[in-house]
């Protein structure tokens, strides 16, 4: 009989961890090892704990977004665990920033136990794993013009988007603040517009972002 599937969950809502604790108990080839709040402490418990998939939730409240918990997680080098993200959030920003930071899979929280279940597995083997919205949408955004934005200036703009400063950007993305600026030149290039707002209200047109 193989070992059991070990896993590390990564989401700052402990009642969602709850529920989704109560979903992988009842499988027995599961084994949830750990739990972690924050993008910070899902990159030590990985190092630590050495799971072989981490659900990883993508909005943590302080700290390190889930992508870029994801990026280091995935980066480990030969045996790094494989990361599913398990999130509330579809947009294109989100979905592009995780898939290029190397996640395996992509499900939203709504889907059935059953799903998880077999992605979690899939993960676990090596196989990508993704709802049909997100794998419809990237199929979409293949499609597009090279002149598209790359996952990186769409996580800029979407930070933009909810207000935040340059200095406060390149803070949270771990980049110094002449790369944003070259980011956002980028952008209002590809856009083909002049300003900050006049980006956002072009992208949230073009359903690249969806601010809140």
């Amino acid at each position: 009989m193989s070992p059991p599937i070990r896993i590390l969950l990564v989401d700052d809502h402990p009642v969602v961890r709850s529920g989704i604790r109560a979903m992988l108990l009842d499988q027995p080839d599961f084994e949830l090892v750990g739990e972690a709040a924050t993008g910070e402490e899902g990159v030590a418990e990985a190092r630590r704990l050495r799971p072989a998939v981490v659900l990883m939730d993508l909005r943590l409240g302080e700290g390190i977004h889930g992508s870029e918990a994801t990026r280091q997680i995935t980066g480990a080098g030969p045996g790094a665990p494989r990361v599913l993200v398990l999130t509330t959030f579809d947009t294109d920003s989100d979905i592009l920033a995780a898939i290029e930071a190397g996640a395996t899979g992509y499900l939203l929280k709504d889907a059935p136990p059953e799903k998880l279940h077999a992605a979690i597995r899939s993960a676990a083997a090596g196989d990508s794993a993704l709802a049909p919205s997100v794998a419809s949408r990237l199929l979409g955004r293949m499609r597009t013009s090279t002149t598209s934005l790359t996952a990186r200036e769409l996580e800029v703009l979407g930070l933009v988007a909810e207000g935040l400063s340059n200095r406060q950007i390149s803070k949270r993305l771990f980049l110094s603040e002449t790369t944003i600026k070259t980011h956002l030149v980028h952008i209002y290039a590809k856009l083909e517009v002049d300003s900050r707002t006049a980006a956002v209200a072009a992208a949230t047109r073009r359903g690249l972002i969806h601010p809140t």
